[in-house]
This record gives structure tokens, C-alpha cells and sequence, in this order.
């Protein structure tokens, strides 16, 4: 066999290990194996993309390969060992971008090739021009959109949707702008057109996600990793790599499933979450205290609350965001431990979009070393909240509010949620009245059922942990 034929035979290999890992990402349980067998994958056919003639003979390029691999694997390894789990979202939007950006230089430069050192071909065919078009287009979407979603996250800029007056008019103006720009490449190959198509393309990103607030971007993310997929994969018919091609069309696809699943778990259409500008208008009636409104609520103790899950049968966990800002997921786990001990029955509850990004949850706990069939998805846990003696609401709110069942015009009206109302008794733990990301009041905090636990999730958790000990 010819060495291309081993090339590609190594690359299929690899293909085959992407498709693997990503069925083992599909479960908690293998999820850690699934992304060992992808790093695996990739490992060896970036190996054997060395083999390559063209490669392996580059010379002084070859050894720009070889330094820029090295300070991008110095800046990656540290920054990926040393994120908190909570800031794990913005890490997974800013490496994501990356890959956007990474994609629409290696189409530009495939661009450059093609107009500059094979002009004795005459003008490229247009479907090599269309296809560098896509690359560099998405890819630069993928690129500032991930930035802005890095600073959404990382709470340098505000989380809520970010509108100004004539919005709509210059989305669509800078939207027309680029398929003109993209037209003119077409039929000119001019370089220069393309680079202002990239530059209003990474304006595009800023300004399409701008609008999206912090409670949808669980969404944004699983979309703009679809973005680099696809952008990868227009690289790839670029450069003529089937590995590229077939792994960008992978994450392309999954990426844009994901999408949909997570916008049906919020129980709203993908152009709702896009283009609705969710969360911009805090409807709470919000006093100068912080609180959310005047009704009154029942406090407890934690004394009173550790008395009353240590002597319940079954106690269910509903974590939210707060949980992972507090870092209480240790102390979560040795909470249900204990009462397991005392023999109570004890699951968490798991609602598809509970923090800022898909499975954060599900990673969260799993850092804490949870057991996997403790972990329930909403719809397998909803069954059994009525026969909960105890529901447990950590740093969760929207997931959990009746309005989205109830209240016809609220803005979460009709997404799923998980029944904590069902249950027999309702410990909400919070740290004030204020509403959540969707900037709505939450009916299920006065509710008669509903003791609250003011303060920091970690704290309030440690002394829960005391109180069932001394129960």
C-alpha cells in the first residue's frame, strides 16, 4: 500500500474513535473514558499528519508547526487544569472560539494559495471560493460570538441581553453587507474583499450575541460549538483532508442536535432563544432591599431543617448555578451520604439547562465524586416528586418555578421544569429573594410547603451537615 493509502486508513481509524467518544459523552458513566478515546483519536492522526510529504518536507514552516503546537499545548494544559469547575463554561466558549478562528485562518491562507501562488491557473473554481467563503465566515462568527460569551460569563460585562435602538436595522445591514462582500469574492477572487467579509463577520458574532442573556446561553454555547464544527469542516474541503471534513461535520452535527434538544428542554423554539432577547426586563417587583416582593416567606433554621430531612424517606436534590458559584458540591455529596446512612433515599435531580452550559451539572457532581445512579435527569426524577418527603433546592430558581406550568405570558411559560412543588416539603436555599436569570419572581418561594435557607450554598449545606449528625 501506498503511504496515502496508510494516511488515510490511520485517519479513518480515527474518525472511528471520534464517533466512540462521542457515544461515550452521551453518559456520565463513560463520559470521562469517551473524552480520553477522543484525545486519543486526535492525537494519532495529528501524528500522522507529519507523515505527509508536503508536511514532513515544509521545512522552516514545518518548525512553525512544531513551536506553535508547543506554546498553544503551554497555555492550554495549565489554564485546563487549574479552571475552577465553575468557570469551566467561559473556558469551553473561549477554546471554542479558538477553533472557530483557527479554522478561518487556514481558510484564508488556503484562499491566499489559490489566488497568489497558483495564479498561473486563472481564476479558482467557484465552489473553492465558496468554500473558503463558509470557513471564513463562520469561522469568524464562531470567534467573537464565543469572546462575547466569555465576557458574558465571566461577568466582565453584563449577563443580561445587551439591546440598543435600531438594532434589528444594522444586524440586518451588516448581514447584507457580507453576502454582497461574499457575491464579490466570488466572481473577482480578491483578496481584499474577503478580508472585509471577515472583518464584518467578526462584527456579526459581537452583534448576534450581544442580544442573548445569561439564562440562554447553555444554547449559545452548544450553538457556537456547532459553528466551529461546521467552520472546521469547510476547512477541510479547503485543504482536502477527509479528517477535517468528516470531524468538523461530527461536531457540526451533534453541536446543532444539542442545540435543539436544549431549546426544547427550555421549552421554546431556537429563534426564541436567539432572537428574543430573554431576560432583558427584570419583571420582579424588586424593593431596595434586593428582595423580589413583599410577601411574606417562611425562614428556618438549619437545626429545624437538618431534624426534618434526617427522619424524611426520601429526599431529593435540586441543584442550580448557586451550587456551583458556592463551590458546595463536596458538601452536597456529604450531605447525602450522611442521610443515606441513616437510611434515607436520596437522588438529584438534574434539569438539562441547571447551570451555564450543557451537563454542567453532571460534571459538577461528578468532580465530587457522586455516584452516577444518583443522577437523574428531569424527566425520570419527575415521576417520583411526589413521593419526596423533602426537595432540596440549591442555587436553582427558574428550573423550578410553578410559572412555567401556570402562568400563561410569563416569559417562561411552557418550558419543563422539575416539580419541586410536587413534593411533601420544599427547602429552598438561596441567598436573597432576588428573582433568577429570568428576571421573574418565583411563585414556588411562598409557597406553604417552602422553608427557606438564607446565605451562601456551602455554608448553609455545612450546617445542614451538623444538624442531621446531631439529629
Amino acid at each position: 500500500m501506498t503511504l496515502f493509502t496508510w494516511i488515510d486508513l490511520v485517519y479513518l481509524l480515527a474518525v472511528i474513535g471520534f464517533i466512540l467518544a462521542l457515544k461515550g459523552l452521551g453518559s456520565p458513566k463513560f463520559a470521562r473514558q469517551g473524552n480520553l478515546l477522543g484525545a486519543a483519536a486526535a492525537t494519532l492522526a495529528i501524528a500522522m499528519t507529519f507523515a505527509i510529504p508536503s508536511v514532513r518536507h515544509a521545512g522552516g514552516r514545518l518548525i512553525l508547526m512544531v513551536v506553535a503546537m508547543v506554546i498553544g499545548a503551554l497555555i492550554a494544559v495549565p489554564a485546563a487544569r487549574r479552571v475552577k469547575m465553575t468557570a469551566m463554561p467561559q473556558m469551553v466558549a473561549i477554546f471554542n472560539g479558538v477553533g472557530g478562528g483557527a479554522a478561518a485562518l487556514v481558510s484564508l491562507d488556503a484562499f491566499l494559495i489559490l489566488t497568489q501562488y497558483d495564479a498561473s491557473v486563472g481564476k479558482p473554481a467557484v465552489y473553492r471560493i465558496v468554500e473558503v467563503i463558509l470557513g471564513v465566515l463562520i469561522g469568524c462568527v464562531s470567534l467573537s460570538g464565543s469572546a462575547i460569551a466569555f465576557v458574558k460569563l465571566q461577568e466582565l460585562i453584563t449577563g443580561r441581553p445587551i439591546t440598543y435602538p435600531g438594532q434589528q436595522v444594522i444586524n440586518a445591514i451588516v448581514g447584507l453587507a457580507i453576502v454582497g462582500l461574499a457575491i464579490a469574492t466570488i466572481l473577482t477572487a480578491n483578496v481584499a474583499l474577503l478580508v472585509a467579509m471577515a472583518v464584518l463577520s467578526l462584527v456579526l458574532g459581537v452583534i448576534f450575541v450581544l442580544p442573548i442573556g445569561g439564562a440562554d446561553v447553555p444554547v449559545l454555547i452548544s450553538l457556537l460549538n456547532s459553528f466551529t464544527g461546521l467552520a472546521v469542516a469547510a476547512s477541510g474541503f479547503s485543504l482536502g483532508n477527509n479528517l477535517l471534513i468528516v470531524a468538523g461535520t461530527l461536531v457540526g452535527a451533534s453541536g446543532i442536535l444539542l442545540t435543539r434538544m436544549m431549546s426544547k428542554a427550555m421549552g421554546r423554539s431556537l429563534a426564541n432563544v436567539l432572537f428574543s432577547a430573554f431576560g432583558s426586563v427584570v419583571t420582579a417587583a424588586g424593593g431596595a432591599d434586593g428582595s423580589a416582593d413583599s410577601r411574606p416567606v417562611r425562614a428556618g433554621t438549619p437545626e429545624d431543617i437538618g431534624v426534618l430531612m434526617a427522619y424524611a424517606r426520601k429526599v431529593v436534590i435540586i441543584p442550580g448555578y448557586g451550587l456551583a458559584v458556592a463551590q458546595a458540591q463536596h458538601i452536597a455529596r456529604e450531605l447525602a451520604d450522611l442521610l443515606m446512612e441513616r437510611g434515607v433515599e436520596v437522588f438529584y435531580a438534574i434539569h438539562p439547562v441547571a447551570g451555564r452550559m450543557p451537563g454542567h451539572m453532571n460534571v459538577l457532581l461528578a468532580e465530587a465524586n457522586v455516584p452516577y445512579d444518583e443522577l437523574k435527569e428531569m424527566d425520570e426524577a419527575n415521576p417520583e416528586m411526589p413521593t419526596a418527603d423533602v426537595a432540596l433546592v440549591v442555587g436553582a430558581n427558574d428550573t423550578v418555578n410553578p410559572a412555567a406550568n401556570n402562568t400563561p405570558g410569563s416569559p417562561i411559560y411552557g418550558m419543563p421544569i422539575v416539580h419541586a412543588d410536587q413534593a411533601k416539603a420544599i427547602v429552598f436555599l438561596k441567598r436573597s429573594m432576588r428573582p433568577g436569570f429570568a428576571g421573574i419572581d418565583n411563585e414556588l418561594l411562598f409557597d406553604p410547603k417552602t422553608t427557606m435557607l438564607f446565605g451562601d450554598a456551602k455554608d448553609t449545606l455545612s450546617k445542614l451537615v451538623a444538624a442531621v449528625k446531631s439529629a
